[in-house]
């Protein structure tokens, strides 16, 4: 049983195969990378400001 020569089993699902140990680091790695840089690139976008709203300026007149 253990020298078949038959057809190599099934394909390994990509699941199985990033989570063996030589490609699970380039995974971990890889998704270490793309968390950062979604990370930095929501920490650059400046919120937009609404129009006409927010607190008078402070030498304005007191009615």
């Amino acid at each position: 049983m253990e020298n078949e020569t038959g057809p190599a089993g099934k394909p390994k699902s990509f699941f199985q195969w990033a989570t063996t140990p030589p490609q699970s680091y380039a995974v971990y790695l890889i998704c270490l990378v793309l968390v950062w840089g979604l990370s930095f690139y929501a920490g650059m976008m400046k919120p937009k400001k609404p129009v006409g709203l927010g607190p008078p300026p402070i030498a304005a007149p007191r009615n």
